[in-house]
């Protein structure tokens, strides 16, 4: 009689135990790849007569996952598990195969044994996994002892993925005098190890280089600021190197690191301040009204808008006179003339400017008044005016025949500058072509020069210059 038997696949396991040690090689039990408690239907019979018995047996725990190293650097295949069934008794009537993702390629089991090994290297971050099907089948006819299993061998984790910054180097910027804590930017590295497995993605963030400047959070990597009333105007770039370290930051854990360049922005922490108290000009009295007459200039050690400066003049002696405005391009106060200048009549004008910033921050008006004062003298400088004639004309009479050489009048100018140079006279002798008249250069008196003759010329009109041209008639 001819018995046939359905083959049942088991583990190497105890039914009830819970965990598997990590020393004892792992097996797999092929057609029960359902979790504990379930029913499996199992054909287990004999043929008597021809006719088949069957009977329902209850499963037991089944595990039907592997697991195996990455980069694995060993000279043999890396054994990966086993591959059983209770139908095996050992003399090679049992055939073990394999398919599914790198089946023959990847993974290579031992027809007889059911041993499985990998033939290479595997790399976890490439693929984390890969599902197979097993089957035992019999050695002699090749027909299945039972329908196929599927199981997966899972690519354990190993910590060969250094944390890298994707978005590095950083840049960024915050404000001046910031209090301790202020909030910079937030830097994030990333791991590709496995996070669910063991501390390899965990990453920790610290400090390189920036110190005693920043901090950051090891945790979330936020970068703050670690020192109070750092100062644009001493320094205003800084280069903080950071680093990413998993295995939770401790020793052995690799590490990649980034460059986070920041910047202080300037706030108004600085008044304008002249270089000097005492600013000394001096104006030619002919300068004209609206004229720019001088410049001064209170530096601000800020920019932007917080170095603009306003100018004021304070109210008294040159108020009335003068005004002042600011350059927009290199922030200079312009003084502009207001009135004539008159250097008989005022020799000097000295009055006070305020530079003042046009926007202020409240959070430093503590630190004292954001102004600077400063003197302005301006001496007018005496410009050489012609004389001026005391009339614009002058009207003589003469008889005809009056002899010559016989005064008829006189012209007088005078010098109003403060020298009162002498002044000279002359005849534009294109008004007296024909030599009629004469006049002393330096008295203004004039005579004739010969007989007039009423009949001929009734009246003559000349012109006297004196030694600035300005002419008049007569």
């Amino acid at each position: 009689m001819l018995t046939r038997n359905c083959l049942l696949l088991f583990l190497w396991i105890l039914v009830n135990e819970v965990s598997v040690s990590s020393l004892r090689p792992p097996s797999l039990t092929l057609g029960q790849s359902r979790t504990r408690g379930e029913h499996a239907r199992s054909l287990v019979g004999s043929m008597k007569n021809g006719a088949a018995g069957f009977q329902r047996v209850k499963r037991g725990w089944v595990w039907n996952q592997f697991f195996v190293l990455e980069e694995y650097m060993g000279s043999d295949p890396q054994y990966v598990g086993k591959l059983h069934t209770d139908l095996d008794k050992g003399d090679n009537a049992v055939k073990y195969t394999l398919s599914g993702d790198g089946a023959g390629s990847i993974f290579t089991i031992d027809q007889t044994t059911g041993d499985i090994h990998a033939l290479r290297s595997l790399d976890r971050e490439e693929k984390p996994y890969y599902t197979l099907r097993a089957q035992a089948v019999d050695i002699n006819t090749n027909r299945p002892l039972e329908p196929e299993s599927e199981f997966v061998i899972k690519v354990q984790d190993i910590n060969d993925n250094e944390p890298k910054f994707l978005e590095g180097p950083y840049m960024a910027s915050v404000p001046e005098m910031s209090p301790v804590g202020t909030y910079v930017t937030q830097v994030t590295a990333t791991d590709a190890d496995d996070p669910t497995y063991g501390n390899s993605a965990r990453v920790v963030y610290s400090i390189l280089h920036g110190q005693p400047y920043f901090s950051v959070d090891p945790k979330t990597g936020v970068i703050k600021t670690a020192l109070p009333n750092m100062d644009r105007e001493v320094k205003e770039q800084y280069q903080v190197l950071i680093q990413a370290k998993d295995m939770g930051g401790q020793l052995g854990g690799l590490a990649g690191t980034t460059t986070v360049n920041i910047t202080l922005s300037d706030v108004n922490d600085n008044p304008p301040r002249f270089s000097k108290s005492f600013f000394h000009l001096r104006v030619p009295e002919s300068s004209a009204v609206g004229s720019a007459v001088g410049r001064i200039k209170a530096h601000d050690l800020d920019i932007g808008k917080n170095a603009e400066v306003e100018y004021t003049i304070v109210p008294g002696d040159g108020g009335a006179m003068f005004d002042i405005t600011t350059n927009e391009h290199n922030q200079e106060g312009i003084i502009i003339l207001k009135r004539p200048l008159d250097y008989e009549t005022k020799k000097a004008y000295t009055f006070k400017v305020d530079a003042s910033n046009a926007y202020l921050d409240p959070r430093f008006q503590s630190f004292g008044a954001f102004k600077d004062t400063a003197t302005v003298k301006i001496n007018v400088l005496d410009v050489d005016e012609p004389p001026v004639f005391n009339k614009h004309s002058y009207v003589m009479d003469v008889y005809e025949d009056t002899p010559a050489g016989t005064i008829i009048g006189a012209v007088t100018a005078q010098d109003l500058d403060a020298s009162s140079s002498p002044v000279r006279y002359s005849i534009d002798w294109k008004s007296d072509l024909d030599s009629y008249f004469d006049i002393d250069p330096v008295e203004g008196t004039i005579s004739t020069n010969e007989l007039l003759d009423r009949e001929s010329i009734a009246q003559h009109n000349i012109s006297i210059v004196h030694t600035h041209l300005n002419c008049f008639h007569f």
